[in-house]
Formats: structure tokens, C-alpha cells, sequence
């Protein structure tokens, strides 16, 4: 049996793996010590000696040159969260530890998210909320709706297909910026393909899920926002540096008729002062779209579901080569 252990935040262990995950792992994995962190393992790095395989999530250890000479037999990392950025380097990629993520298991709060805030937006919801209390006045204004409403989806990695594919439930149009979808798969699919440009002119949603890369940092500027249609509503649930925020803010002063509902800002959260907090068609909501709470435990299935794999020798769905990792979050 491989010896294993948990390393990652303490908060984020009992989070991320529960009584029926840590039972499972139990019976495949000789853990051999009580859940760790990077501190107590660099306290004691005797720890490492015989680690083959280690359970994580957020809090994770950096995998650099001193962890690796601690833990000369380690042979994989099962990530029970979404982006390794933060703990991955070459010398881990060169030495070939294998590395997987449970970033898809975190799409699927994230899609979930963002479906139910689209339809609500669609009846013009968090306004007609915001006005009532502001107001204390019954009032109902032309709203778009959920049937034959435009809903237009900025980018398709792993959370805006499952947004697509669940959009489908509903009587709209759908309507795509993608550089990865030819025209002939978007006919085969029923969506429309748009310049960003128009596709900010045609819908009465937009949702954003691009990712934070050197590329797509302020890519949304406040033309974007000039285009959008009577009543439009912007969702970001991607990062707030995607988006030109202070070009956003003129726009959405000058037009009261548009609502913007962030899960994310840049910084995050918006800085003392900012007027993301006063803006009357601005709603704040404090990173809650990913994973929370009893949520977490997805992540930390999909994590117990690749080590089963790997201990098998059966491909892993989830695995994270050295160049998957260049194009990712």
C-alpha cells in the first residue's frame, strides 16, 4: 500500500474531504501521519521521507526544490481544488510528479450559479428588489423574461459549457465569443457565434468566464458596456481583471438603465471608497459562485476518484500536463 498524507490548510482539509472521502482514501492509501500543513511539514520535514502520494487543496504546499528534497519518493499530488498555479514549479514538472485538479468539480457550483442569477436577471430581479426596499413602492418594469431572450456567454472552457448545456432547459437564444468554436460547430450546436462586440449588443444577459491570463486582462473595456442593450445585465463570475473596472463604472453611472452583479472585483474586494459599493445597479456578492462549504466535498470525490484511478493504472480524467498547465487559470 502507498503511504500518503493530507497537506493543505486545516480549514480546507475538513472542508474538502469528509468522513465518507477520508474512509475511502482509508482502505488505498497508508496515511501515515494526521493531516499536515506547509508549515508543520517544513518544521518537520522528516515527515516527507516516505511520502509517495499527497492529498491537498487549498493551502497547498509549494512543490519547490526543498519540498522535493524532503520527499525524494513522491509520485503524485491529487489537488482537491481548482487552480495549481500556486503550488506547481518546473522542478516538479521536470522530476514528472503527476498532478491532477478538481477544478471541475468547482464549475459545477459555479455554472450553477450563474444559471439561476441569469434567469433572475432576465425578470430585471435585483432591481425590481433594490427599488422596492428603496422605494417601499410596488412596482413592475418591461423586463425581458426567459422566452426568446438573447443570453450571450463570453468564453466556453469547463464552466461556460456546463452553463451552455444547462441553458438549454430554457426557451433562449444563445449566443457565444469563443476563440476555440468554428462557425460549423456553433450551426451544429444552435448558437450563435459573435464578435464580442455584438455579442454585447444582442444579449440581455452576458456572462463572463474567461479566465485571469496575461492576455484577457482588460478585455472588457467600457465600450463593451456602451453596447449593451436597453435593460442589459453584465455577470462576472470569471476574475474582476478580465474586466476594465473603472471603464465599467463611468458606464454603469451613465446608464442606470444596465446591472452589473459581481462575484468578482479587482481588487477583490473593491477598495475602501470604490463606487462598486453606491452604485444603485451594482450587486456585490463576496466570491460565493465556486465551491462552498458542504460543496467543497465535490472536489474532494473527484480528488479520491483519480487516486483510485492512478492506483489502478487507468487513465485519470483530471490530470494536469506541464503545457495543460500554460494555458489554464
Amino acid at each position: 500500500m502507498l503511504k500518503g498524507l493530507f497537506i493543505l490548510g486545516t480549514d480546507s482539509y475538513r472542508k474538502i474531504y469528509g468522513p465518507e472521502e477520508r474512509a475511502e482514501i482509508d482502505k488505498m492509501v497508508d496515511i501515515y501521519a494526521p493531516p499536515q500543513t506547509p508549515q508543520s511539514v517544513q518544521e518537520n520535514p522528516e515527515l516527507l521521507k516516505d511520502v509517495e502520494v499527497i492529498l491537498s487543496g487549498w493551502g497547498a504546499p509549494k512543490l519547490d526544490q526543498a519540498f522535493l528534497d524532503a520527499a525524494p519518493n513522491l509520485k503524485a499530488m491529487f489537488y482537491g481544488a481548482g487552480s495549481i498555479r500556486g503550488f506547481t514549479t518546473d522542478e516538479m514538472w521536470d522530476r514528472g510528479i503527476i498532478v491532477t485538479s478538481s477544478y471541475a468539480a468547482n464549475a459545477v457550483p459555479v455554472a450553477e450559479f450563474c444559471v439561476s442569477q441569469i434567469i433572475f436577471c432576465l425578470k430585471l430581479g435585483w432591481r425590481h428588489a433594490l427599488e422596492i426596499k428603496r422605494t417601499h413602492k410596488w412596482k413592475r418594469v418591461p423586463m425581458p423574461g426567459a422566452y426568446g431572450s438573447t443570453v450571450g456567454l463570453i468564453s466556453l472552457g469547463m464552466i461556460g459549457r456546463i452553463v451552455l448545456d444547462m441553458l438549454r432547459a430554457y426557451d433562449l437564444k444563445l449566443a457565444v465569443y469563443s476563440t476555440s468554436m468554428t462557425p460549423e460547430k456553433a450551426e451544429e450546436q444552435n448558437v450563435r457565434l459573435c464578435s464580442l462586440d455584438e455579442l454585447f449588443e444582442v444579449s440581455d444577459v452576458v456572462s463572463l468566464h474567461t479566465p485571469n491570463l496575461p492576455e484577457t486582462r482588460g478585455m472588457i473595456q467600457g465600450s463593451h458596456f456602451e453596447r449593451m442593450a436597453q435593460d442589459a445585465t453584465f455577470i462576472n463570475t470569471a476574475r474582476g481583471a478580465v474586466v476594465n473596472e473603472p471603464e465599467m463604472i463611468a458606464v454603469l453611472q451613465k446608464r442606470p438603465d444596465l446591472t452589473a452583479l459581481l462575484d468578482v472585483t479587482f481588487p477583490e474586494p473593491p477598495e475602501e471608497g470604490s463606487p462598486l459599493y453606491t452604485l444603485p445597479n451594482v450587486i456585490l456578492t463576496p466570491h460565493i459562485a465556486g465551491s462552498m462549504d458542504n460543496e467543497c466535498r465535490r472536489m474532494g470525490r473527484y480528488a479520491l476518484e483519480q487516486l483510485r484511478c492512478y492506483l489502478k493504472g487507468e487513465p485519470m480524467e483530471w490530470q494536469i500536463s506541464r503545457e495543460l498547465a500554460e494555458r489554464l487559470a
